[in-house]
């Protein structure tokens, strides 16, 4: 490699740990450029119209556990659903409640199923108030449509519900099969809101009272044909949120998927409910469980403790270093700071949600990092104390220690990419930033600590021996 070659890599070098370290961290440019400003100003007394502008300024995205917001748990109905279709009907749900956190602008919401225990578990980041958080989700509605259950056990039920009027709660008891009273006469369907297209305000053209239509996509327009046609001159209950809505009798079957609720509504109830219902009509019932809120000082100071680690950590590192290998001790410290930014930058731009776990990867990706660092520089010492020359030296090292390098980096990352595929949120955090880190590790390693030891190449410093063994 020529002396040009060197220098014009070693120029990239810097100007991409220049860019990499003010993204992560470009307060101290921008406040040097507000000074650089002000002098301008004055220098033109005060008429200077050109301003140097700030370096882009991009926030980091800080997890539930950092930056506090609230933590719920739902637990779904599915038992009116057979269980070849629940994993739809839960995906569906995540989604819908997705869609729903986003109308109110919480960014990056972490909302995921557990199929086994049939629960939704939603994080809010941001999100101090529960009762705010609790409202995003139960505004949306569950709608469903019920067909009467045999004439013979309505008119038990009708009949039930006669006998226990007027009676005290203890005089209920003890009416024999009292419980069949508060049955419902409907029975669920496999119509329920996750096969809602659209629903749209309307009114009655005799009465001027609002209705809402609702249009349902083609599985639901199948689904609703059949349940009509199954129907004829029964009533087809409307429920929303387990009340009933409406109960039209059944005419003719209807094709095309088309309904309309109707009921006591005011305007403002109505274009309520379409909106509800266009954001999204539940697949399935769900109750809220368990709930928990995160405060802002607890993840502060969670951070603050992690930042201190981290910083002792990198410190010792680099101590190490220089005092077992010296001067490529030092280029390897410049190539892990050069490291730390690039990574930080690109946990901004891509963007990673960062959570204590996902702190835990990054820090365990340095130690990676100086990991393949030494290897290279151990195989380094090796050829140069054979007699061999400096830069072969360096090609038999790296070409040694690759092997070493390349295993060790593509194991660690097999497993993080089996963790992100299985794990959960915080496990997922961990996994992508340990991704992250070892990608950029071996990037830097090959790259950036190579090319930064053939600067070397053709100076005086190679004839030193003591700075190199």
């Amino acid at each position: 490699m020529t002396k040009r070659k060197s220098f014009l890599i070693f120029i990239i070098i810097l100007l991409l740990a220049f860019v990499a370290g003010n993204l992560a961290y470009p307060d101290p440019l921008n406040n040097g450029l507000d000074f650089l400003n002000s002098r301008l100003r004055q220098g033109f007394g005060g008429q200077a119209k050109f301003k140097i502008p700030h370096f882009i300024e991009i926030p980091f995205k800080l997890g539930l556990d950092l930056q506090g917001g609230t933590h719920l748990i739902y637990q779904a109905d599915l038992k009116g659903i057979d269980s070849a279709d629940r994993k739809n009907a839960l995906d569906g749900l995540r989604d819908i409640i997705e869609r729903r956190v986003n109308l109110f602008g919480v960014s990056e919401p972490v909302i995921q199923i557990e199929e086994q225990s049939q629960r939704l578990i939603v994080e809010l980041a941001g999100v101090k108030d529960i009762k705010e958080a609790i409202n995003m989700i139960g505004q949306t509605p569950f709608l469903e449509f019920k067909e009467q259950k045999s004439q013979e056990i309505v008119d038990k039920i009708i009949a039930k519900q006669k006998e226990i009027q007027g009676k005290t709660y203890e005089e209920i008891q003890t009416i024999p099969d009292w419980q069949l009273a508060f049955e419902d006469p409907f029975a669920s369907t496999q119509l329920t809101g996750r096969y809602l297209d659209k629903a749209e305000l309307a009114f009655e053209p005799t009465t001027n009272k609002p209705i809402v239509t609702i249009q349902f996509d083609e599985e639901g327009s199948n689904l609703f044909e059949q349940l009509t046609t199954n129907n004829v001159g029964k009533p087809l209950a409307i429920y929303i949120d387990n009340a009933i809505i409406s109960s039209p009798t059944v005419q003719e079957a209807i094709s095309g998927g088309r309904a309309q609720i109707s009921g006591t509504f005011t305007i403002n109830e109505a274009k309520q409910l379409v909106s509800n219902l266009n954001s999204g009509a539940l697949p399935v019932p769900i109750s809220l469980v368990s709930q928990e809120t995160i405060g802002p000082s607890l993840g502060q100071d969670s951070l603050n403790k992690s930042l201190k680690a981290g910083m002792i950590g990198f410190i010792l590192v680099i101590i190490f270093m220089i005092v077992f290998y010296r001067l490529p001790g030092i280029l390897a410290s410049l190539t892990l700071i050069t490291y730390i930014a690039l990574n930080l930058s690109l946990f901004k731009l891509i963007p990673v949600t960062l959570t204590l776990a996902g702190i835990a990867g990054f820090i365990l990706s340095i130690g990676m990092a100086v990991d393949a660092n030494i290897l290279i520089f151990s195989r380094i010492r090796e050829e140069l104390r054979q007699g061999k020359g400096f830069l072969i030296s360096l090609e038999d090292g790296f070409k040694k220690a690759w092997p070493s390098v390349r295993d060790g980096n593509f194991t660690i990352i097999l497993v993080a990419l089996i963790l992100f595929s299985l794990g959960t949120s915080f496990v997922k955090g961990f996994a992508l930033t340990l991704i992250i880190g070892n990608l950029l590790g071996i990037f830097s390693a090959i790259f950036i600590t190579n090319n930064l030891l053939r600067c070397f190449v053709g100076t005086k410093f190679e004839k030193f021996n003591w700075l190199w063994r």
